[in-house]
């Protein structure tokens, strides 16, 4: 009964703590945000793809490149570029090799910002409702760990529907560039890029969660996630430059980015180690928002 009870009054913060985050017009603003720097992006990196392309069918000026030497060199510039995304994993490349390469160069730089995104949209979770002191009010009602759950399941569920949207227009760009990007390849693929945004972002929306529940102050817990994030960035950083024999490699096993390459692995085993990893980082994180919520007097 006490876990019926508990999963109650975790599904009624969600609801409420959504229907205000829709309410309020942050979900708008923050797509804005979201689809203005991803179509920055998606424009660059398409502009610079398109030229190479156009480059290679034509022929460098002066040359006597015919159309089969100038689409030699073109598949094997996309498989250079390729290569290089995927750390030469033949596995991966084989995969990935019908998606255009404009959506995997923006997969990858979306990835590396979208913690900082996730910290923006969340920073005052759990601090906003700490600092006046408003918390006291839900935690009459409701267990501290209910209210945490709610929350993070909130702020979850508006980062998983924001994600959909920018993927897809990001696909459908792709697809109108790419007349041989093919229905079928593309929805698979949209939901495989989906999915493995999602599943290295729960991690991130735990230690979010975790930045919030440590100040009452929601600009001094955004300032300390950004900080996390940069000692994370930084551990990963260090740990892929040092020597194996240098004990400095075993950092980047610490950090959340380490394992965001596989999560596009079509091994399941490989697939599933990175999953594994985030798991254990968001509940870590969530334990540690618990523990702090529990000892602090509200």
């Amino acid at each position: 009964m006490c876990t019926l009870d508990g999963l109650k009054e975790i599904l009624v913060i969600w609801a409420a703590e959504l229907r205000r985050a829709v309410r309020s017009g942050r979900a708008i603003v923050l797509l804005g945000l979201y689809s203005m720097f991803s179509a920055l992006v998606l424009l660059v990196v398409g502009f610079v793809t398109r030229e190479l392309q156009s480059q290679l069918n034509a022929g460098l000026p002066g040359s006597t490149m015919d159309p089969d030497m100038a689409a030699q060199a073109a598949d094997q510039m996309h498989r250079g570029v390729l290569g290089f995304l995927t750390s030469n994993d033949s596995a991966m490349m084989e995969a990935l090799a019908h998606v255009p390469i404009v959506v995997l160069i923006v997969y990858k730089i979306t990835l590396f910002f979208l913690p900082a995104y996730i910290a923006l949209m969340g920073f005052d979770q759990v601090s906003g409702e700490v600092g006046p002191r408003s918390m006291r009010y839900l935690t009459v009602r409701a267990r501290r760990s209910s209210v945490l759950l709610g929350k993070f399941l909130s702020q979850a569920t508006l980062l998983v529907g924001l994600v959909l949207i920018i993927d897809l227009a990001i696909f459908i760009y792709a697809r109108i560039l790419n007349a041989d990007f093919a229905f079928g390849v593309l929805v698979l693929n949209l939901l495989k890029f989906w999915s493995a945004t999602i599943v290295f972002s729960l991690a991130y929306v735990a230690l979010t969660s975790f930045c919030s529940s440590l100040f009452r102050n929601p600009a001094v817990s955004l300032v300390f996630n950004f900080i996390l994030l940069f000692v994370f960035w930084l551990m990963d950083s260090v740990g892929q430059a040092v020597s194996e024999q240098n004990v400095l490699r075993y950092l980047r096993y610490l950090s959340p980015s380490h394992y965001s390459g596989n999560l596009l692995h079509p091994k399941l085993a490989e697939f599933a180690t990175s999953g594994a990893a985030y798991a254990a980082f968001a509940a870590v994180f969530l334990f540690g928002a618990y523990g702090v919520l529990r000892a602090r007097d509200l």
